[in-house]
């Protein structure tokens, strides 16, 4: 049922409850006793749209599920008042006989993205269950003014559909409708980055502010990245599908979707809601009684604009203050202008971090990580909507740190090529740490340690720790350290710091810890000196 589900809407698709009125609405006279829906505005005067109307040119093979002819592309001239004339088929090259419906364009017209039966070579493919699935494809307008290069987009899959595409104003961004995998319900909502170079990133769920356990579809946002798509998961619901309203920031809807009532949602199904660019007018479609026959096509104009709150976004990444590594893991928090704790986050695998704050109100954000020093930065956000800002983080090391009791000098591990002791230049850039903080604390004293995991004999290690323990020593002594300030000593494997002796089987990453060099300072009071 949930492969169906999405098929059943896409292509099937009163009385009405009282609320405040923030539209006007009306029944264009182009619509057919057939199914009409789902305007795309091409270019300023013309629109696409989805219709199962009968055309004399081609054949009107119906669809065994509602028993009207497949869906076809057909555009038409658009008037000033929301009125499609000159109505005719959109494309040879697009429409098949299966279902096509829905498309988004680039704003330069060469490029269309749409939804169609799983149709390639003149080939319908079917998933395991014996269904024909609905997937998003591209095309691009040719020298003759003609759509060619119609190609599946790449994470299309024959287990799941996917439909109802979309485009940001930036046009890098393609939203979509689908039951793939990780969906909250029967069917979501995604986003999917475009790529400078033309690939797409990895489709992103938007989450419990926009999808529920029900069906969400028909997607569109507009310039100001505001996001309107149906519903009828919601419990605010009139009926079946209901038009919702949500803000984008990044690639989240920063607050919980709003119905936008009568009369855009009726006890039936609302759906397909798109609005002019810089106008306060646009199309919809739907099933409700008194229409002309089936899915209708609407024009509305909004009467009071709907008010959302002003947001932006702040994000950015933690990196090392010295080296410029990111730091992923790293505890960002953000606080409010009294000071008071709004939110903490862990910075990810790419150590980057975002909030979604309010317009004019002054923030700090803090960045801290265990044995780093914590670094912030303070801003106040002005009054512009939708704005994203970007800050930067750089925390450095703590100097030493405490461990197993003992102080030690804060570096990253010291490592040795297999069986070698000569210092390699990774190494190298620890000593320095080493000879830095032995030069502004002339007072402290240094015992070094070298240890080696307990894989091969112990002999064997206890020699090659020695060996690297001293290499260590004469490159800081080299570095114009006193000799009497450092001493040094390798254990081999006598001081594991886990269970991986002789015969334990571990993973290469407990062994790991033990193959270490530790500078212990030997008189903690020559830090205070």
């Amino acid at each position: 049922m949930k492969k169906i589900t999405l098929i059943l809407l896409l292509f099937c698709a009163g009385y009405l409850n009282a609320q405040d009125v923030n539209y006007s609405i009306k029944n264009i006279s182009e619509n057919t006793k057939l199914a009409d829906f789902g305007v795309t505005y091409f270019g300023e005067n013309e629109v696409v749209f989805a219709s199962s109307r009968k055309d004399k040119s081609i054949r009107n093979r119906k669809w065994y599920l509602n028993k009207q002819p497949y869906l076809e592309l057909f555009k038409g001239a658009l008037t000033a008042d929301g009125e499609i004339n000159n109505v005719e088929r959109f494309s040879e090259t697009i429409n098949t006989k299966y279902h096509e419906s829905n498309v988004t364009f680039t704003k330069d017209l060469k490029t269309v993205y749409f939804s169609r039966n799983n149709y390639i070579n003149k080939k319908i493919e079917k998933d395991e269950d014996g269904w024909v699935l609905i997937q998003l494809y591209k095309a691009t307008v040719g020298d003759d003014g003609e759509w060619t290069n119609i190609t599946p987009l790449p994470f299309n899959s024959d287990n799941y559909q996917t439909g109802h595409p979309t485009l940001n104003a930036k046009e890098n961004k393609l939203y979509f409708t689908s039951d793939m995998p990780g969906s909250l319900g029967s069917t979501d909502i995604y986003v999917v980055d475009i790529n400078s170079d033309g690939s797409y990133g990895e489709p992103i769920n938007l989450g419990s502010n926009v999808n529920t356990k029900g069906s969400e579809m028909f997607p569109f946002i507009d310039e100001n990245n505001v996001l309107y798509f149906s519903s009828d998961g919601y419990l605010d619901g009139k009926g079946q599908l209901d038009i919702y309203i949500t803000k984008i920031i990044g690639k989240e809807a920063i607050e919980p979707a709003k119905n936008l009532g009568y009369p855009i949602n009726s006890k039936s199904d609302d759906f397909a809601f798109v609005k002019k660019t810089g106008a306060n007018s646009g199309h919809f479609s739907s099933n409700r009684e008194f229409g002309k026959g089936d899915d209708d096509i609407y024009y509305f104009e909004e009467l009071t604009p709907e008010e959302l709150d002003c947001n932006q976004l702040v994000e950015g990444v933690v990196r090392e203050k010295e080296t410029g590594a990111l730091l992923p893991g790293a505890l960002v928090v953000l606080y409010g202008e009294n000071g008071e704790k709004i939110e903490s986050i862990i910075a990810d695998k790419y150590a980057s971090f975002g909030f979604k704050i309010d317009c004019k109100t002054s923030y700090k954000i803090v960045g801290s990580k265990e044995n780093y020093s914590e670094d912030s930065v303070e801003f106040v956000t002005s009054n512009v909507r939708d704005l994203e800002l970007v800050v930067g983080l750089t925390i450095e090391p703590t100097e030493f740190v405490v461990v197993r009791g003992k102080l030690m000098v804060n570096i990253n591990p010291i490592y040795f090529d297999l069986d070698k002791s000569e210092i390699r230049k990774d190494a190298a850039i620890e000593l320095d740490k080493v000879v830095r903080i032995m030069n502004k604390y002339p007072n402290i004293k240094i015992a070094l340690g070298s240890h080696t995991d307990s894989r091969a004999s112990d002999q064997y290690n206890w020699d090659l720790s020695n060996r690297r323990a001293k290499s260590s020593i004469e490159w800081i002594i080299s570095r114009g350290i006193d000799a009497s300030r450092i001493t040094g000593e390798g254990y081999g494997e006598t001081q594991l710091v886990n269970k991986c002796s002789n015969g334990v089987e571990c993973s290469e990453a407990e062994h790991q810890l033990n193959r270490r060099t530790e500078f212990i300072i030997v008189n903690p009071e020559g830090v205070n000196q």
